[in-house]
């Protein structure tokens, strides 16, 4: 591991200006290139104190031996020179985004002396005209076997083009009409690049005046009395909307957009990107990346529209690019798109309209690609096992961890404070074992109080489970998931399907199995009242360990230092999916508890008072305080509610106290009405653990 201060420019000796750097290891290997507006402010920042880096940074400096730069006259030349970097040396510390698949397009061999219609996929060749990309290859022949109709170019092969021309007989597409048939002269090479060049025009989503003019010729052979050329135009035209048809409209006014929206969490990120020509969506393609670095939104942004567009020109690049977030600073970028397009490239963040929403589909899709991945991932059987395997080696385990189980905390500012227990098992979730807590020892935030209570129930009813058969005695104070049906063994004992131990009514013994190790979320503090619980129960055969989000860092009990996996280790990978999900599985709870709190009133203790009934009277009076004042007479004037109804809620209403007032946490704003308002609740959201 390099020191830094070994290889950091002497001072005054960095320029103060717009330029590219790279950093090298030990070897000469280029293993980070980045750009800035200024390279001695940014160059800084890589060398202060290795403890204020972030950890991803902190690696690859200390894997550097060497940095060197190149100055530049702007920000846009620093774009360019970064980008043939980036493909040049395929630096290890770069984000570097992975095609999913390999996606086809419908080209266009323009370069040819008689072009064909192909789909191709791979690197972009010059000369060649670019459709999609599509989903699958199957959509592009679809497409192409509709248009060949009214724009008969070339699909042959140029080795059955060459025979053709030798034997002086077109393939069986010239005989039925959907080639031209240029290898036997039917038509001459200009007439078929014309040819060519109409359909690229049509695919390119100049549509509407051909359309016409088919239309016109369809009227004026009718107008002949030529029935058979009109009813030829019809088909054409017919042909031609069916394949219009096959990409869906979702901009009305004739748009020209790439949209680009990102999913990530700490270690990965997936783009989609959506191609919509012409107000239709022509194709759909997507990328995931390891963040080998520490990058933002925005730079996950850049770093996408450099793969999108670094190969491309003209027309390929949009004049309208969407995106999640704008890289910072977001003038370069734009400018360099603008170059590569040859003239003005709209580059922004839409706000409302059809472009908001079909950007909302644009990230649901990206969230599914980033699940999809991360559900292959971890349903790899070998990935599994190393995983496991990383972790015994880490904590210094026996064996390997087939049972983990994490717990988390989860309050809002010390109120309906909640844990949550979930379980996996041979590295996969396990559901049906997830249990959830309420903190009753103690009133207030103390996480660190709230994980020792939680680790001591947890394993006080596996002791109970141990030494009692049958029922608990003490009420349960978890809240468990539903019941699974069991059947009898040959000795009647109740047993469930899959081989585990249920109760004499079914039901799944709650704490029967131990686990081999138990993850908190949290640090130092949290791994030690775990461990403290543990031992006044006198279990001493489960490991402990926390995992710090702040650093993705490893705790140990009674350890000063913490375990750092590193950021490529299956081991932590797995981890991190324990310790999120608790954290999901915790803050889903708590949300609902202070929901239902929230949303409490009087008037649910009113018998025979149903939900449409209250709503009614809520809506008419506007507000518990207005409704408590109401006389009987005025109650009774609410649709649907009668004098006696009235007399109770009145009664009921006379009986409450009235609450004190509400006070909004975020604002400081007191809510007189009884429950809290729905922006309270998403207001509040920013301040739960």
């Amino acid at each position: 591991m390099a020191d830094p201060s070994s290889y950091r420019p002497k001072p005054g000796q960095i320029p103060d200006s717009p330029g590219v750097y790279k950093f090298r290891d030990e070897h000469g290997r280029v293993i980070y290139v980045g750009k800035a507006k200024s390279l001695r402010q940014r160059l800084a920042n890589y060398f202060q104190d290795l403890a204020g880096l972030h950890p991803r940074t902190r690696t690859m400096v200390t894997t550097a031996a060497s940095v060197e730069w190149t100055v530049v006259t702007t920000e846009v030349e620093a774009l360019q020179l970064e980008y043939s970097w980036i493909k040049e040396f395929d630096p290890r510390f770069n984000v570097k985004y992975r095609d999913d698949k390999s996606y086809p397009y419908l080209a266009v061999t323009l370069n040819e002396e008689f072009p064909r219609v192909q789909v191709m996929r791979g690197a972009k060749k010059k000369g060649v005209r670019y459709f999609g990309p599509y989903a699958h290859a199957w959509a592009i022949r679809e497409t192409v076997d509709l248009m060949l109709r009214v724009f008969p170019v070339r699909t042959c092969s140029a080795g059955v083009f060459k025979r053709s021309a030798q034997i002086g007989r077109p393939c069986l597409l010239g005989y039925i009409g959907k080639c031209s048939a240029p290898c036997v002269g039917r038509i001459s090479a200009e007439e078929h690049r014309e040819l060519a060049e109409e359909f690229c025009d049509f695919m390119a989503g100049r549509t509407g005046a051909y359309l016409r003019r088919l239309e016109r010729r369809m009227q004026e052979a009718a107008e002949e009395m030529e029935y058979e050329r009109a009813a030829r135009l019809r088909d054409d035209i017919g042909a031609l909307k069916r394949a219009m048809e096959k990409s869906a409209v979702v901009l009305a006014d004739a748009t020209d957009a790439d949209l680009i929206a990102v999913a990530e969490d700490e270690l990965e990120a997936a783009v989609q990107i959506f191609h919509v020509r012409g107000g239709r969506v022509r194709g759909q393609r997507g990328w995931v990346t390891d963040k080998v670095e520490a990058v933002t939104t925005s730079g996950l942004v850049e770093h996408a529209l450099q793969q999108l567009y670094g190969e491309e020109r003209g027309d390929a690049v949009p004049k309208e690019v969407l995106v999640p977030a704008l890289p910072e600073p977001v003038e370069p970028v734009a400018q360099w798109l603008s170059q590569r397009r040859g003239s003005q490239v709209s580059l922004r963040i839409p706000q409302r309209g059809d472009k908001k929403d079909l950007m909302a589909t644009v990230g649901r899709n990206a969230q599914q690609a980033l699940a999809l991945h991360k559900t292959k991932r971890a349903s790899d059987l070998t990935t599994r096992s190393r995983a496991l395997e990383e972790i015994a080696e880490a904590l210094g385990l026996d064996s390997v961890p087939l049972r983990i189980e994490c717990f988390d905390i989860s309050h809002l500012q010390g109120e309906d404070v909640v844990a949550s227990m979930v379980v996996f098992e041979d590295g996969l979730v396990r559901k049906s074992e997830y249990r959830r807590f309420q903190i009753k020892g103690f009133e207030g935030q103390d996480d660190v109080r709230s994980m020792h209570e939680v680790i001591g129930r947890r394993f006080k009813r596996y002791l109970q489970e141990k030494q009692k058969s049958g029922e608990w005695t003490e009420e349960p104070d978890v809240e468990t998931a539903a019941p699974v049906d069991g059947v009898l063994t040959a000795a009647g004992e109740p047993d469930r399907a899959d081989g585990r131990p249920v109760d004499d009514d079914g039901r799944p013994k709650r704490f029967a199995y131990p686990p081999q190790l138990v993850v908190v979320d949290g640090g130092a503090p949290q791994v030690a009242a775990a461990r403290r619980a543990l031992d006044e129960l006198g279990i001493d055969d489960v490991a402990v360990c926390g995992l710090a989000k702040r650093l993705e860092e490893v705790w140990l009990p009674a350890e000063d230092d913490p375990v750092v996996l590193p950021r490529s280790s299956e081991g932590l990978y797995l981890l991190q999916r324990v310790r999120d999900e608790a954290h999901r599985f915790a803050i889903t709870y708590q949300r609902n508890k202070r929901s239902k709190r929230l949303k409490s009133s009087p008037l649910d203790a009113v018998p025979g008072l149903g939900g449409t009934r209250r709503q009614a009277l809520l809506k008419h009076f506007g507000s518990l305080k207005k409704l408590r004042a109401a006389t009987v007479d005025e109650i009774c004037e609410v649709p649907g509610v009668g004098r006696k109804t009235a007399e109770t809620v009145a009664a009921a209403l006379a009986g409450a106290a009235p609450s004190a007032p509400a006070v909004n946490t975020a604002t400081g704003e007191i809510i007189e009405d009884d429950g809290a308002p729905p922006a309270a609740l998403s207001a509040e959201r920013g301040q739960e653990r």
